[in-house]
Formats: C-alpha cells, sequence, structure tokens
C-alpha cells in the first residue's frame, strides 16, 4: 500500500476492474433476484449535484443487496424523447422545432440526446455506480417504442383509452397539451374586475372576473337557482359588452352566490367550472385564444395579441366605455406548466385520454399493497389519487416523441391500429400494410400527428426492464411478466409521485392487474444556497458535479449522500464531504497499519480456537453492529446504518481496540504464540467486516484496500463480489464484553487524567493503583495487566478493594502516581 491515498489513480483503477469482470451483471452474482426499476433520467441538460444525491443512494442499496446475496439486476435507462428533451435541444443549438420541420429536427434531437447519455454515462461510471452497463435502455429507441405502442394497442383494445374533441390543459408557450400531473399551482396577484352587462331590457348586470380579456368567448352568464335577486332573469339573454352579442342567462345550483355579486360569466374556457357548464348545458364552443397564445381574427380588435396585452387592452376600453364599476387587488392559485412556468389554458381539441377517473379506487388499493419508504409519503400519492380530476391525456402536440400507431379513414372516420407484430411505426412515414380501411374499403387515410407524453413511456419501465432481462421474451405484457413484476424496488424523488410512481401503477394495474413494485423509496432534493430545489437548467455553479468531482474523491462524495433522510429535502453540506475525506484518510491509514501485522494470517476462515476477551469484545460489538445495519438497511435507512458502522469504526475499532493491541504486537514476546495469533486474526477479520460494512458507501477506497490486503487470501475477485454471510458471523461474547467495557473505562479515566496535569499520554507512571469493591471484578482485571501496563506505562499496577475518595493523580519525587476507581 502506498503511504496516502491517491483517490485520482484508485478510482478509474478500480473502475476498471469492475468493468472487465463484469462484476454487476445478475447472472455474475447468483441468488434470489432483487430487481431496481431505476429513474431513466431525462435528457435535458446536464446533471446536477441533486441527481447524483439520489442515484447514489440508489447504488447503496444495490450493493448492500448484491453483498447480501442477491442477484440484483440494475439497468439504467436515459428519458430522451418528449418536451424537455425537445427544449433542451431547441435551446442548445439555437432552432426552432416548428420552423426547421419534423424529420430535420427528430434528426438534430436524435443526435444531441445520444451525445448527452454518453456524457451521462461517464458521470456514473466516475461516481461507481454499479450498473449493468449491458442492460441499457433509451425511451426513443425502437425497442421501447415498441412496448410503448403496444401498451397503446393493448389498452384502447380492453376499452381504457379513447379519443374526444375535448377541453384540455394547453401549454401555449410549449404548444402541447399536458397533463393534470405537470401543472403547478402558483400564488399570483391580479386584478378582480365587476364589470356592467346588460340585459336584453336594458337593466344593468354586474359579474365579476379576473379574466376580462376572455369577453369575446362569453357562451352564457349564471346565478344560484335560489339567489332572488336574478330568478328574474330566467329565460332572457345578456349583452357582452364591447363584443356586442347576446347570451344566455342560466341557473345552476353550483354557482357561489356569496361569491362577488352571485352572478359569473361562463367563458370557453376560463377554468374546469365553465368547461362543466359547458357540457352540462350543452352550450356552443367559442375559442379566442389560439394554439400559439394569441387571439384569433375573430376577435375582433384583440387579434394577434397575447394575453396579458389582450387583458390590458380590454380593461383600457371597457374604462373608456365606464363599463367598470369597481376593482380590487386578491391572490389566487393559477395553474402553471411545470416546464415552462407559464399559464395553463383550456383549449378543444382532438386527443387521446386513458381513462383514470373510473379506476380510482382501484389504483388507490393497489397503491396500498406497496411498501412505501418512508411511510407518510403513501398519503401524497393517496391525496393525489383521490384529487384526479381529469382523465390523462396522452397527446402531445409536438415532434420528437413515441408517435401514436393510427391512421383514420377519411371516408368513414373509423381508427385504424396495425398489428401488434408490425410495430414500431411511425404513422406519418409508414403506410398502412393492408392499404385500404377494414372498414369501408376506402384509401383515403390519415395518419395521427401527435406524439405520446413522455410518462406514457415512462410509465411503462418494468416492462422495458422484464424486456431487458428477458430478451427473447415474445412480448413484455404477456402472463409470464408477472414472474418479474412486481419488481423489487422503484427508488425516485418525491415530486413525480404523481407522474411516474402513479403513472407506473395505473399501467401494470391496467395491463396485468398487479402492483409495480414491491418497495417504494422516496428521497428528497438537495437545495441550493437559496433552499430552492436544484434544476439542470441552472446548470454551470460550484455544485457541478464534474466540479466537485474534480475537487473531491468520488467516495467523499457518496458519502455526504448517505446523510440524507429518506423523503426529506437536504441543503447541500461541504462540511460533510470534509468529514467523508477525513474518513478516507482514517481508513486508509488503518489498514496501513493492519496490514504489517496480518500478513501470517491465512484467512478469515481459520478461526484460533482460543480468544482472549478484547477479542471476543471486539468480536461482539462487530456482530452487534451488523445486526443494527442490517435493521436499518431493511428500512433503506442508509443514513443510521452508516451512522452506526461509524461508530464502531472510529469509536471501538480505531479508539479502543488499535489502542489496546499495539503492546501486544509491538511486544510479541511478551506474551504467548496463541494470544498473538488471535489477535492478529481477529485483526483480520474485523479489518474484513468494516471494508464490507462501509464498501456500499465508499466503494472505491475498500476495494482498493481489499485488493491490496485481502483478495489473494479470500479468493474473490473484488471486495464487492464477497457476501457477508460469509463473513459477518455473529459472536457473543456478553461477559468479556462487560468486562472489556471496564478495561477501557480505567484506559480512559488514565488518559483524560494525564490530559488534566499536561502530561504526556506516553509519561511512565511509578505506580497504578486501581481500586473496586467487585473482589471479583478485579481479579479479571489483573488478567489484562500487561495490556494495562503497556498503555498507560505503569511499572507497577496494584489492586485494592479499599475505599478510596475519588481517581486521581499525584506526584511524588518526581514520580507519578495514578489511583483509579473502576
Amino acid at each position: 500500500m502506498e503511504k496516502r491515498y491517491d483517490h485520482k489513480k484508485a478510482e478509474p483503477a478500480t473502475q476498471q476492474l469492475w468493468e472487465e469482470q463484469q462484476s454487476y451483471k445478475a447472472e455474475h452474482n447468483p441468488g434470489p433476484l432483487f430487481s431496481i426499476d431505476t429513474p431513466p433520467p431525462t435528457v435535458s441538460g446536464s446533471l446536477h449535484v441533486g441527481h447524483i444525491f439520489s442515484y447514489t443512494q440508489t447504488d447503496i442499496c444495490a450493493r448492500y443487496k448484491r453483498m447480501s446475496g442477491k442477484s440484483v439486476f440494475y439497468p439504467m435507462g436515459f428519458d430522451d424523447n418528449g418536451l424537455p428533451t425537445e427544449r433542451y435541444v431547441e435551446k442548445k443549438r439555437g432552432i426552432s422545432s416548428f420552423k426547421l420541420g419534423r424529420a430535420e429536427f427528430i434528426k438534430q434531437c436524435l443526435e444531441e440526446t445520444a451525445l448527452a447519455a454518453q456524457e451521462f454515462k461517464k458521470l456514473w461510471q466516475a461516481m461507481g455506480l454499479s450498473v449493468d452497463w449491458s442492460k441499457q435502455y433509451s425511451t426513443i429507441s425502437p425497442e421501447v417504442q415498441k412496448i410503448s405502442q403496444e401498451s397503446f394497442i393493448r389498452l384502447y383494445n380492453k376499452g381504457f383509452i379513447y379519443r374526444k374533441h375535448e377541453p384540455a390543459l394547453f401549454c401555449t408557450a410549449c404548444r402541447t397539451s399536458v397533463a393534470q400531473a405537470e401543472l403547478d399551482d402558483v400564488e399570483k396577484e391580479t386584478i378582480f374586475n365587476d364589470i356592467a352587462f346588460t340585459s336584453e331590457d336594458g337593466a344593468e348586470l354586474i359579474i365579476g372576473t379576473t379574466r376580462p380579456e376572455l369577453l369575446p368567448s362569453c357562451v352564457a352568464l349564471f346565478y344560484h337557482p335560489d339567489d332572488t335577486r336574478y330568478t328574474h332573469l330566467a329565460g332572457k339573454k345578456a349583452n357582452v359588452p364591447l363584443f356586442n352579442f347576446q347570451v344566455p342567462i342560466l341557473a345552476d345550483a353550483t354557482v357561489n352566490p356569496e361569491k362577488g355579486t352571485g352572478l359569473v360569466m361562463c367563458c370557453t374556457f376560463g377554468d374546469k367550472t365553465d368547461i362543466a357548464w359547458f357540457k352540462q348545458h350543452n352550450l356552443p364552443y367559442k375559442q379566442s385564444i389560439g394554439f400559439d397564445g394569441k387571439f384569433g381574427e375573430q376577435t375582433g380588435f384583440l387579434a394577434g395579441l397575447k394575453v396579458p396585452e389582450a387583458r390590458k387592452l380590454v380593461l383600457e376600453e371597457l374604462q373608456k366605455n365606464n363599463l367598470i364599476r369597481n376593482q380590487r387587488k386578491i391572490n389566487h392559485a393559477v395553474n402553471t406548466h411545470e416546464r415552462c412556468k407559464k399559464e395553463i389554458e383550456y383549449l378543444a381539441l382532438q386527443q387521446w385520454f386513458l381513462n383514470i377517473l373510473d379506476h380510482k379506487d382501484h389504483f388507490l388499493a393497489i397503491g396500498e399493497k406497496i411498501n412505501w419508504f418512508p411511510k407518510f409519503m403513501h398519503a401524497r400519492y393517496k391525496n393525489w389519487v383521490e384529487n384526479i380530476s381529469w382523465d390523462w391525456c396522452l397527446s402531445r402536440q409536438r415532434f420528437y416523441g413515441i408517435p401514436f400507431p393510427v391512421w383514420y379513414c377519411n371516408a368513414c372516420k373509423h381508427t385504424i391500429v396495425p398489428e401488434i407484430k408490425d410495430l414500431p411505426l411511425d404513422p406519418q412515414t409508414t403506410n398502412y400494410n393492408k392499404g385500404v380501411c377494414p372498414k369501408c374499403s376506402s384509401a383515403d387515410l390519415i395518419p395521427d400527428t401527435d406524439v405520446m407524453d413522455t410518462w406514457n413511456t415512462s410509465s411503462l419501465t418494468p416492462y422495458i426492464c422484464y424486456q431487458l432481462f428477458n430478451p427473447d421474451a415474445e412480448s413484455a405484457f404477456n402472463d409470464e411478466v408477472k414472474e418479474f413484476i412486481p419488481m423489487s424496488i422503484r427508488p425516485q424523488a418525491h415530486d413525480i409521485i404523481r407522474t411516474w410512481a402513479f403513472d407506473t401503477i395505473v399501467k401494470t394495474s391496467l395491463h396485468n392487474d398487479i402492483k409495480s413494485w414491491h418497495d417504494i423509496v422516496i428521497s428528497g432534493h438537495v437545495l441550493a444556497d437559496d433552499k430552492n430545489k436544484l434544476s439542470k437548467s441552472k446548470g454551470g455553479n460550484k455544485l457541478a458535479p464534474e466540479t466537485l468531482l474534480n475537487t473531491y474523491p468520488a467516495d467523499v462524495i457518496r458519502f455526504w449522500t448517505a446523510s440524507g433522510s429518506l423523503g426529506h429535502d437536504v441543503s447541500f453540506s461541504e462540511n460533510q464531504l470534509k468529514i467523508g475525506q477525513r474518513l478516507v484518510t482514517k481508513l486508509w491509514n488503518a489498514f496501513l497499519f493492519v496490514r504489517e501485522h496480518i500478513q501470517d494470517v491465512p484467512n478469515s476462515l481459520c478461526k484460533p480456537e482460543y480468544l482472549d476477551p478484547i477479542n471476543e469484545w471486539l468480536l461482539h460489538q462487530a456482530s452487534t453492529c451488523f445486526a443494527n445495519y442490517t435493521h436499518y438497511f431493511k428500512e433503506y435507512e442508509f443514513s443510521l446504518a452508516l451512522q452506526n458502522v461509524e461508530s464502531f469504526f472510529w469509536h471501538n475499532f480505531c479508539d479502543n481496540y488499535l489502542e489496546i493491541i499495539k503492546h501486544q504486537l509491538f511486544n510479541p514476546d511478551q506474551y504467548s504464540e496463541q494470544e498473538v495469533a488471535a489477535t492478529r486474526w481477529t485483526l483480520y477479520t474485523v479489518g474484513l467486516r468494516i471494508l464490507q460494512l462501509y464498501a456500499p458507501y465508499i466503494p472505491h477506497v475498500t476495494e482498493a484496500i481489499y485488493q491490496e490486503l485481502y483478495k489473494d487470501k479470500e479468493k474473490v475477485a473484488s471486495l464487492h463480489q464477497t457476501r457477508f454471510t460469509a463473513i459477518q458471523h455473529a459472536f457473543n461474547f456478553e461477559t468479556s464484553k462487560k468486562t472489556v467495557e471496564k478495561l477501557i473505562e480505567i484506559i480512559s479515566t488514565i488518559r483524560k487524567l494525564k490530559t488534566e496535569k499536561q502530561l504526556s499520554l506516553k509519561t511512565e507512571l511509578a505506580s497504578l493503583t486501581l481500586y473496586s469493591n467487585d473482589q471479583q471484578l478485579l481479579d479479571l482485571i489483573r488478567g489484562f495487566e500487561k495490556i494495562i501496563r503497556g498503555i498507560t506505562h505503569a511499572k507497577t499496577v496494584l489492586y485494592t478493594n479499599e475505599a478510596h475518595d475519588s481517581a486521581r493523580i499525584e506526584q511524588e519525587n518526581d514520580l507519578w502516581h495514578i489511583h483509579s476507581g473502576i
């Protein structure tokens, strides 16, 4: 071993070793299957330290399970299609998808996502993720496109998917419809305006609105049927100010008479209530805002304006015409698109929907069958499902995504889907193989031009993983998949419970009526200095993973990731990195010391018949440490498991055991061969146990030490392919534990007394007097006299059961005497 650990040499060397040995292939690690539904990172910018945080926690779990005897199936995917990727490519290359055209834009997206995926892979490898890179997938690949399109056809044939000209959530900035799960509720200040309408007989009618720009889309006024202020208006019409057309005045029990004036306008569409009234009262659809976010020609003087400009102009015109009766500022929640932060509109268009509203109870029941870590995250899932108010809109009006495998007959309007064996395909570039409509035989077929919501594919990751695990499987959706799904674990962040977790539960439920995983483990986010969640778009800062890796060893960064508690956000901590750096240095130095004293130990299996109480104490403590370690890992409490190991290594092993046995190791002639052999075997074995316990957290430095000290003796090529069952044997030496704890108490007291007198710990003592009223304890302690004298540098040790006032140290003729109670 080198005197200093050089991570810049060791990390690439160990990573190369793992790759050459293919250490992380499931088939190279026989045992019960443990499958990980790894989050495929979205290819939409550079990874940030938050990704390092959550993905490393997953790797800690994978390494632990592998060393526990599991055959760990640990793939990695890249979510490289959909709106986030489109926006990334547009920004990076300075292009517009709509101006460039579909074919060329898709080509450029494929180029950029391939480059980004390679950069992501390099970073994961640099962090030491124990991924099986032969099991890598891309959500835009032909293999995944087939799975996604097959899922669509199967659910369509089962009646779960339908197409309808329906009001939908629409982002005019991104020019696509979005799902409810992609919305954020944002509190904004706005103006609540009381505007004067008139009835057909000239009476003034006051309505309140925050969206006066939607006046050209007004289709009705509503009042509560029991509101006597307006019941006389039944069957009459109202004149819409500025735009000179009439709308009916209708009664509806959902109107709140206490809100505003009790009279409200319905526009197509200002909110979900407008949509409900539109459907219930069979109102006409009057679209003001186009899919590009601009007002249409039919809106007169507002044509060509965006919403903020139109709102301002309408208010100015209402003021000019003395039609505003009151204005006041209010704060209210508005829906914004999580991707671009722009406010959402409600526009009607032909869309594909997955029926989830009719199956909410079933999704709640499935959620109950999954183990949630931490448990309180299940409440977040439950709350989301209970409050869903829209079916899942699958359609996106973009280019770079998985096409719907659908044609429409222009003659009879029949919807045509291909056979599954013909997938994957793009209907815009591939003709229907039978050539004519199967219903009316018309050859006038029109391809669907939308692409699928990216979550529609990401929600299929258990099926994608199954196909990777069983590449010869005819279909990912046959009954045989139940031997693989539920997968063992889904690790993910809490913000995508409403999307990735829920959507995946929906798919496995509707396809095979099974839960997606046994366990779902929810991580928190890493917060920047401003306490905001980090994002890929921010990029280029001191917390960039590449910057951190140039400053710290990967193991040090991994150590920091284990400090976070499940489900809770954590602020980035440079202090935790420094603690990790001290650990790596301490571990290396400790084993530098161990190395010269274990060279004659054959291996961990050659346990000597005799073990003295000090070695028994350490083995007992090591066994207790491992029992706690496994307990915490069962709950995925990585940080608590690590704290347990840290306490054992620093306190029991370094501070106490190594100090106690030093005299024996450096003066073996003063001890029997049996005693020395017992100590060296214990040092060897517990050292290996410590490496195993730290291995999931800091895999590089532990591997480097293992290669130097243990590989040739243990006959296992990598530390990460050793098994806990072979090394972490259970020992129970309760008597030795209690006795040695008293010995440690004596040693600690003497050190403390020397320190108080500002004496070196190596200062010789003329005598050391140990007293206790327990004669049996004194006799036991007497058995450690050589060790006590070696550590305390006492020339003589006296034992007495006579009472003394307190532990003390005294000087007499330049000689020091210590009196210590036990």
